[in-house]
């Protein structure tokens, strides 16, 4: 991973306003079916992640674009709760991106994203931030609900200011070979994993094979997350670590993954080593699936501390 000091959490990526609902299944096609409850709250993989770092103690930066609608101070009002500096958060003149999310009564999900401002990020806004935070930031987090070129654009401009970089996968899609050699961590869960690598992750040793498939083609660590089976870590030089489940009564999984993301992220930046980063993180994602919605999930750092001393 980078060599810089430990910094703030810089995050380049998506925001959305989060519109979800809760039934006791999903409609069959062509089905109208009464649900049981409907949220609208802040969402989107890189302000969820930013939050999540934010609240597990670090200094986040957020770097995305917001329409200029009736969900803009949604999402300016969310980050900034968070603490979240939004000095880069630009308004453009579209739509915010909006995330339509249903949730049944086992806590699983599907989501539609449709990105509209997202789309407008640049890569002159993407240089602007990184000229005022790179000098005191040491991890950036990236994902892919912003256009790809964008994304490689940040990973390259991270790798160059010597910030670690860290890579959640999702959504998932084929990606440039070119990107792999610059990420320090890749994080996907084994639907992600699969999609990458051809390879059907299904416990501990297939996980193993598809972290495999990253660090050969130049990824330093892959961490494999596997929903109820916790997260194998397989490291550039072979080693592989297991770290077992935390066992929570599932209310929804959306969100998870940032939460896990945003707090791998924060104990990084605060010069935690990898294994403690992962530790903490796993916490934070299993607290963050008892909880309706995606951002008001996300727990805070003294949660997870109180959750990790009674386990």
């Amino acid at each position: 991973m980078g060599e810089a000091a430990p910094g703030a959490v810089l995050v380049v990526g998506s925001v959305t306003a989060d519109v979800t609902t809760f039934s006791s299944r999903l409609p069959e096609p062509g089905e109208t079916f009464l649900g049981d409850a409907f949220t609208l709250v802040l969402g989107g993989k890189g302000a969820n992640q930013a939050v999540a770092a934010g609240r597990a103690g670090a200094e986040a930066r957020f770097v995305g674009c917001v329409g200029t609608d009736l969900f803009q101070e949604l999402v300016t009002g969310g980050l900034r709760d968070a603490g979240v500096d939004i000095t880069h958060l630009r308004a453009v003149d579209d739509q915010t991106g909006i995330a339509h999310i249903r949730v049944d009564a086992a806590g699983e999900n599907d989501i539609v994203m449709v990105p509209l401002a997202n789309a407008h990020l640049s890569t002159e806004q993407i240089d602007t931030a990184f000229a005022d935070f790179a000098d005191t930031s040491s991890v950036m987090l990236s994902q892919l609900e912003i256009p790809f070129t964008l994304t490689m654009h940040a990973i390259r401009r991270a790798q160059e200011h010597g910030l670690t970089v860290v890579l959640d996968p999702a959504p998932a899609h084929e990606l440039d070979e070119e990107i792999w050699p610059l990420i320090d961590i890749v994080t996907p869960n084994e639907t992600e994993a699969r999609l990458l690598t051809g390879i059907p992750v299904t416990d501990q040793a297939s996980a193993v094979e598809a972290a495999q498939w990253f660090l050969d083609r130049g990824v330093k660590h892959a961490l494999i997350t596997l929903a109820g089976e916790g997260s194998v870590l397989v490291a550039s030089d072979g080693t592989a670590t297991h770290f077992p489940p935390l066992r929570v009564d599932v209310v929804d999984t959306t969100a998870a993954g940032d939460a896990f993301a945003g707090f791998l992220a924060a104990g990084l930046a605060s010069g935690s080593d990898l294994h403690a980063a992962i530790e903490r993180a796993s916490a934070a994602g299993a607290l963050a699936v008892t909880k309706r919605g995606a951002s008001p999930s996300l727990p805070m750092h003294d949660e997870v501390e109180r959750f990790r001393q009674g386990l």
